[in-house]
């Protein structure tokens, strides 16, 4: 499942970031602020209508995605 269809306060863990193509900056940046294999997140809110930002929390930081970064990354979500 990909972050950006997570439903709001679902706990998941991070499985992957997917490059768009060789030396994926934003990928590169994804994976440098935490959002790596094993790492606990979820969608905490999302901008009017289920637009753009989207307010996600990776271990006890929280960060504004745009739906498209959001996309690259592939989550499993988790019991409650």
């Amino acid at each position: 499942m990909r972050l950006s269809d997570l439903p709001k306060g679902a706990p998941a863990v991070v499985d992957r970031v997917d490059d768009a193509h060789a030396s994926d900056p934003i990928a590169q940046r994804l994976r440098d602020l935490g959002f790596v294999e094993g790492e606990p997140v979820r969608v905490v809110a999302r901008g009017p209508l289920g637009a753009d930002p989207l307010l996600i929390q990776i271990g006890s930081t929280r960060f504004a995605l745009r739906r498209t970064e959001a996309a690259r990354v592939t989550v499993r979500m988790e019991a409650a």
